[in-house]
């Protein structure tokens, strides 16, 4: 391996944080589910890109949807649907390293696959970007987002089998918000006053290109997770932003690999370096109840936050962001005082908590880990079970499950459903070792409710490690077949997903 840059030794806050293009539709189509009905049509094209990260580095490579990573962000709303044709035009080599020992990787496949899954969508399963579902350079695909779902902000990111975690770590993410009435009335900060944070950690080589780590066995370069030194937002390194004293909405996601965040915001001026207020308003699949103030949020991949931050008592400041002890970025607040005509209401959303009686089955799900002799993973499965497997959860169209997924592992896991959004009922601490001997779980703590930040609507659930963790999930929308995994990327292409059929009611 090339040796990694140290981002230590580059100058911070020189660069201003970037933002998204907004995508641009090519004007209309008709709709695949109304013919009659003309819907917006976007062209989006994978392609390979270059993009200065730091104000003092060469440019690096990147692939990416459109002229820059992240991607452009989508809004629309609430059942007004779309339509995309995601265009794979990317070169016929990866550049990144591919594990042909992996299932879906093997070396008969085309170095280069792509398919797009929007993460939180409710679409029919010919638009939810099925992993085996991928197009090779010169190929596109049409996919039909029908948008019937809340107010919230999804994210669009590669899911091929094998390769999802090099083509994401490439750069093949971006954003996708809907809006509606509920959230208009809220009268939340808007405009250049909400901004997206999308956060991802890289390895960078010293002239400043993507550097992949690999395990020291060249027949099998698979490493389990990645970690990178240097944390970029919309894709800069240390960037700083300029904000009124004022609230802003900032619309967060962990785009990360791997990384897990735990989020704050530190005016590093103050002699007792206390940790600054903020409130999370929304998490994966919407609002919450009510604003949960906080000082540090934890994010894990795929995970998203709706936060609302107030500069106004930090007037002429400058507030660091960071996660744990790492510096992501600077807010540079404006001395002046300025006239902030929204609001941060002490109600949101209603979310009516699913009664565990509407379940009508209880699945026990396990994480598993496989090592080698060294104690190294080699392998992770859902359930004991490989990726090619007969499938064994078919819930039933409209039915409610409730999933118990069980992690002896020494990891949390982040897992995620397609389709459906879930709510999160508790988590417990139980012994590992009794279970996998003798099928029995011995609890060794009482349950314990989620975090108030979770209490609303979820896609992706920290399975924390060693813990029960219980979701109950409302399997509404469309018959076909889905997928569920982990969200560490490594983890997820090393055959640690599983696919689910929903299926019609008999």
């Amino acid at each position: 391996m090339a040796p990694a840059l140290d981002v230590s030794t580059l100058a911070q806050f020189v660069d201003p944080l970037t933002i998204p293009a907004a995508a641009q539709r090519q004007g209309t189509r008709p709709s695949p589910a109304d013919p009659k009905q003309s819907i917006p049509f976007y062209r989006i094209q994978a392609q390979p890109i270059v993009s200065k990260v730091h104000r003092d580095l060469q440019p690096t490579r990147f692939w990416s949807f459109g002229p820059s990573t992240p991607g452009p962000t989508f809004e629309t709303r609430s059942a007004e649907p779309l339509l995309v044709e995601w265009v794979n035009a990317l070169p016929d080599a990866h550049f990144l390293p591919v594990d042909h020992t992996i299932h879906g990787a093997e070396a008969d496949k085309p170095a280069v696959r792509t398919v797009v899954h929007m993460h939180g969508a409710k679409t029919g399963p010919e638009s939810d970007g099925y992993p085996e579902d991928w197009i090779v350079p010169g190929k596109s695909a049409f996919y039909f987002y029908p948008n019937q779902q809340d107010a919230t902000m999804l994210w669009y990111h590669d899911h091929t089998l094998g390769i999802n975690r090099l083509n994401v770590y490439a750069g093949l993410f971006g954003t996708f918000l809907i809006r509606d009435g509920v959230e208009d009335a809220l009268n939340l900060p808007k405009g250049k006053y909400e901004l997206p944070l999308i956060l991802y950690d890289r390895l960078l080589t010293r002239d400043a290109q993507l550097l992949y780590p690999v395990s020291p066995d060249p027949q099998s370069p698979w490493v389990p997770e990645l970690s990178g030194n240097a944390i970029l937002v919309n894709g800069k390194l240390f960037p700083y932003l300029e904000v009124e004293a004022r609230k802003y909405r900032f619309r967060v996601l962990n785009a990360s690999n791997a990384r897990f965040y735990h989020l704050s915001f530190v005016n590093e001026a103050l002699a007792n370096k206390e940790d600054a207020l903020f409130h999370q308003i929304g998490t994966d699949q919407g609002l919450l109840p009510a604003p949960v103030p906080l000082t540090s949020l934890e994010i894990a991949p795929g995970e998203r936050a709706d936060i609302v931050v107030d500069f106004s008592d930090h007037r002429g400041a400058q507030l660091i962001l960071k996660n744990d002890a790492f510096i992501v970025m600077q807010f540079r607040v404006s001395a002046g005082k300025v006239t902030d005509t929204s609001s941060l209401p002490s109600t949101l959303r209603p979310v009516s908590r699913i009664p565990e009686s509407q379940a009508v089955q209880t699945r026990l799900l396990t994480l598993n880990e496989y090592v080698n002799k060294a104690g190294n993973p080699v392998q992770l499965l859902l359930n004991a079970s490989h990726w090619s497997m007969p499938v064994t959860e078919k819930p039933v169209l409209g039915s409610t499950e409730i999933w118990t997924l069980i992690n002896p592992t020494n990891d949390s896991h982040p897992i995620h459903l397609h389709l459906v959004r879930f709510q999160i009922l508790d988590r417990q601490p139980y012994e590992p070792w009794l279970f996998q001997t003798k099928r029995q779980l011995h609890f060794l703590g009482p349950p314990q409710s989620p975090d108030p930040n979770e209490a609303g609507w979820k896609d992706t659930v920290r399975a924390d490690s060693r813990m029960v963790t219980r979701i109950i999930v409302p399997f509404t929308g469309y018959t076909g077949r889905y997928v569920w995994h982990c969200h560490i990327l490594e983890h997820e292409d090393n055959e640690m997903m599983r696919p689910y059929d929903v299926v019609a009611a008999p």
